[in-house]
């Protein structure tokens, strides 16, 4: 918005609006009212997405503390609850056999290695294809939390379910919505919501540079050097204003202010945000693409596959057993030392990743993750390996999009400012729409037909 936008209840009535003086005597530049119609318009489309991800975003940057917080029965481990010590973990590979087993519409999709102290294992899974319809099961459950002293299952639960919410879902079906909105399989794919919030998030960052150059003081270039330095202000006092908020005018000058102000404050952080919203929702569609183009970037065995439909998994022909083995060659070959802490199987690109972390650490340095090693489903071959932090410049720009996004790059205080900075775009979300709907009552007034003067005429030639 412009940093010298009017009070609407003159634009209402502009023959109230006194003579201007001044900076403000001097025409804006023709790019502003153009800037200021699209900053309007992709604000009021973008806004109730926006709204959505800012509110989801603020919570999710706390998942892991909410769940122990919401679900104890499946996150700690009952018999170290019941006042027991720690005994050795069972074999986590027998605990996966007997959950398949157990179901054998499923099939193990993360294998966790070793638990967190008190802890229970979290397994991932995934539905098998029914022989007899040709499509995927439906289980109704994708992670089975397992006590890794007695073997007990200690619950089930679908991870990102729309319905029902529960305790135990609500934290994953904010994260799905988060960056998803839950929008449903259509013809063959499940990323439809995905595409569309990665589409909002280019146009959010876009309008970031658009918002900030509306807030800037429209330049003087109308007006002699010599009456610019008697009369008017310098820039930086012109801008000053956008800066404020002007808590003694009326409620529509506050929002304005609320909107221009926090915008301004948090824009470095609001445009990282954008950024790498749309950088991970559309990494392999536009991101990498692009990068590959300006830079060097090391492709993943992810980059190299096209994902198979979803109701054609890639079956495995190599086993868990197997993969950890040749992984755990391959680690001390490398140097290593921390152990295999998790491992898991993605039937949509036939791969198998060993993560290298010890107990509670696969979250990794900053957020970005532990080592990987990766492995083909049906061949066993090495396929590549990924470190935090290692390889080309491009490597690491890419690596650092998640931590930038979740704030965890800078820790707790990261954490804490991103979850702040969810509420201030939902604020400025809100804020955006009021002043549209504000803009638009203005230009229907300037519209609507002025009464006449008592005794005059609307004939014409009268």
């Amino acid at each position: 918005m412009d940093a010298q936008t009017p009070d609407l209840d003159l634009a209402a009535n502009p023959s109230q609006a006194p003579e201007p003086s001044g900076a403000a005597r001097f025409a804006p530049p023709a790019l502003r009212p153009i800037l200021t119609f699209l900053h309007r318009w992709v604000g009021l489309f973008i806004a109730g997405f926006l709204f959505v991800s800012g509110v989801t975003g603020a919570v999710i940057s706390w998942d892991h503390e909410l769940d122990d917080v919401l679900n104890p029965h499946l996150m700690f481990a009952r018999s170290s609850q019941a006042g027991a010590k720690d005994g050795p973990a069972l074999p986590a590979l027998d605990l996966a056999r007997q959950i398949e087993a157990r179901d054998p519409r499923v099939q193990v999709t993360y294998l966790p290695l070793a638990p967190e102290p008190g802890g229970t294992l979290a397994f991932g899974v995934g539905p098998r294809r029914d022989p007899a319809t040709g499509k995927l099961f439906d289980p109704h459950y994708n992670q089975v939390f397992i006590d890794p002293a007695t073997g007990a299952e200690q619950g089930r639960r679908e991870w990102g379910a729309v319905w029902p919410i529960t305790g135990e879902t609500f934290v994953s079906f904010l994260y799905v919505l988060h960056y998803s909105l839950h929008i449903p399989e259509m013809w063959g794919t499940d990323r439809w919501g995905i595409w569309l919030l990665g589409g909002v998030a280019i146009l959010w960052t876009l309008d970031c540079f658009v918002g900030f150059y509306l807030t800037l003081p429209p330049r003087q270039k109308s007006a002699p050097k010599a009456a610019r330095q008697k009369g008017g202000r310098g820039f930086w006092a012109r801008w000053k204003p956008a800066w404020m908020i002007k808590t003694s005018a009326s409620a529509y000058r506050i929002n304005f202010d609320i909107h221009r102000a926090f915008g301004l404050w948090l824009w470095g952080v609001l445009f990282t945000v954008a950024f790498t919203a749309f950088s991970l929702n559309l990494y392999g569609e536009v991101f990498y693409p692009l990068m590959s183009k300006v830079s060097k970037v090391t492709p993943s065995p992810f980059d190299l596959r096209k994902p198979a439909d979803i109701h054609s998994p890639i079956i495995a022909a190599r086993t868990y057993d197997q993969v950890l083995a040749s992984a755990r060659i391959e680690a001390a070959k490398r140097g290593w030392r921390a152990p295999a802490g998790g491992a898991f199987y993605s039937p949509e690109y036939g791969i198998y990743g060993v993560a290298f972390h010890a107990p509670g650490g696969d979250h990794g340095a900053a957020g970005v993750g532990p080592p990987y090693l990766y492995y083909d489903g049906k061949t066993g071959a090495l396929l590549g390996a990924s470190q935090p932090w290692k390889g080309t410049a491009a490597d690491i720009f890419v690596q650092a999009q998640f931590p930038l996004h979740s704030g965890r790059i800078l820790g707790l205080p990261g954490r804490i400012l991103i979850s702040l900075t969810g509420l201030v775009v939902a604020a400025l979300s809100v804020t955006g729409v009021v002043i549209w709907l504000r803009k638009r009552k203005a230009r229907v007034a300037r519209r609507r037909p002025r009464p006449l003067p008592s005794g005059a005429s609307s004939r014409p030639g009268s």
